[in-house]
């Protein structure tokens, strides 16, 4: 079983660097970030009437969801990230390096609401596989 998780991690991580760094994303010129947090979401939380939906969908829920796979493998794969707090700094350290990679790189934009949302969606991961640990265990005795 931890062959097949590790082969699904390895996927993971493909089509994730793809989409992060590869599909459709070129190099800019006019460069944006954003170091304050909720400065992105909170408009797309409470103004919602001036996204298009796609827009809203994307970067909402798009951001969550993309990263539930990683609250699922890392603490799966790796057992010293099988807690919360550890788990969690792992997540936000591997997401910190997305986001100054594509600074440095200025491909796609450095967002600390990128960050919020992806850890999120990787907590979202987590709880699904505390919950299958906690069912399986409970299923033994």
């Amino acid at each position: 079983m931890l062959v097949i998780v590790g082969c699904m991690a390895v996927l993971y991580m493909l089509i994730m660097g793809n989409l992060l760094f590869v599909s459709g994303r070129t190099p800019g010129v006019n460069y944006q970030y954003n170091l304050v947090p909720f400065e992105t979401i909170k408009p797309l939380l409470f103004e919602r009437n001036r996204y298009h939906t796609e827009t809203w969908v994307k970067n909402l829920f798009g951001n969550i969801v993309l990263f539930i796979p990683l609250g699922v493998w890392i603490p799966w794969l790796f057992r010293r990230f099988q807690r919360f707090l550890p788990f969690t700094g792992v997540v936000v350290l591997l997401l910190f390096a997305v986001e100054v990679t594509q600074l440095i790189s200025r491909v796609g934009s450095f967002d600390v609401d990128d960050i919020i949302l992806n850890t999120a969606g990787a907590w979202i991961g987590y709880i699904g596989f505390a919950l299958f640990i906690f069912l399986q265990r409970r299923t033994r005795n």
